[in-house]
């Protein structure tokens, strides 16, 4: 391409990101020398191919006997059953794949004879939230049955939060982005690093919050403190989510995994039966609410991902990537 001269082939579809992202790179060379534009088009492809890289998973050294995930680590020890996302050089970013055996481990956790099932990250993130080249390589015509699988997917995936009948804790091992922030609120206790960060960066992408936080969030810490992080993207330090109740207790970093484990070890002890039992009546109370906000923010959704806005605005977000 950019050996070939000025750009002149027809612009790929707006859902085409990558290929789009690589037009626009092209199409913006113009008429430099051959060999700048070649240097400048070349810097870029590269980050964009290297930002749809998903072979990221890094198994850890110990618990290598499980099996049946590739991008999750899952165990069962002292009457928890850990989850722990596993694509670590990729800040465990969620791809479809991960949405889909998540949603599998969470339905083995809700059957085996654990106490408490935790969700953690391998590596320095907890998650960066969505892996957006979940929305690249789409030809036209699969767009609109994209955005339906997705939001299908969506809605399913955070109903398995919404109907898990054990109680379920997060141990935020680090920064966390866009889902994982809003599932949040459907945890039963939230343990933080100090290190964990918590945003939700929906208008600068063109989308709008999912989780049930659109419900659990203004319901939690009220209406202007939640404008702050799902309209406006302000980012939360592990203090500042403690204060507005999204964080259950924070621990400094160095000390992080010792003390939640040694926490929920005790925790898992209680009778399990009782922990059940009061979970529902907590849960029953607004259980159909909850899923009354899952389907209506997937439907909205689904449509914003069919915007220009959206793509536009995640395409500028992956062409930036690509030149840091």
């Amino acid at each position: 391409m950019a050996t070939e001269g000025p750009c002149s082939t027809p612009k790929p579809g707006v859902f085409d990101l990558i290929n789009k992202a690589k037009w626009d790179a092209w199409n913006a060379l113009g008429n430099l020398p051959k060999e700048t534009a070649r240097q400048n088009y070349v810097d870029l492809v590269s980050g964009l191919s290297s930002s749809s890289d998903s072979s990221s998973q890094v198994k850890p050294e110990a618990d290598r006997e499980q099996a049946g995930y590739e991008t999750l680590v899952m165990t069962s020890e002292d009457g928890i059953t850990k989850i722990m996302l596993n694509r670590p050089t990729k800040m465990n970013a969620l791809t479809t794949q991960m949405y889909q055996e998540i949603m599998l481990a969470l339905e083995a956790a809700s059957k085996d004879d654990s106490t408490i099932t935790v969700l953690t990250g391998n590596g320095s993130y907890f998650s960066s939230g969505n892996d957006l080249t979940n929305f690249t390589h789409i030809s036209p015509d699969e767009i609109e049955e994209k955005a339906r699988r997705g939001a299908i997917l969506l809605r399913d995936f955070v109903g398995c939060f919404i109907d898990f009948p054990k109680p379920l804790v997060a141990a935020v091992n680090g920064p966390a982005v866009g889902i994982s922030v809003t599932i949040l609120r459907l945890f039963d206790l939230v343990y933080a690093s100090d290190r964990a960060t918590f945003h939700t960066p929906f208008s600068h992408l063109g989308q709008t919050p999912e989780g049930c936080s659109s419900y659990t969030f203004p319901k939690l810490m009220g209406p202007g403190k939640a404008a702050e992080m799902l309209i406006f993207g302000k980012k939360l330090t592990a203090a500042e989510a403690c204060a507005q109740g999204l964080v259950t207790e924070v621990f400094p970093d160095s000390t992080f995994q010792k003390e939640v484990w040694t926490r929920l070890k005790a925790y898992s002890k209680l009778p399990r039966n009782a922990l059940r039992i009061s979970k529902q009546m907590i849960r029953n109370h607004e259980k159909e609410k909850l899923h009354a906000t899952n389907a209506e923010e997937s439907r909205i959704l689904q449509e914003r991902w069919l915007s220009d806005e959206c793509m536009n605005a995640i395409m500028n977000f992956l062409s930036r990537k690509a030149k840091m």
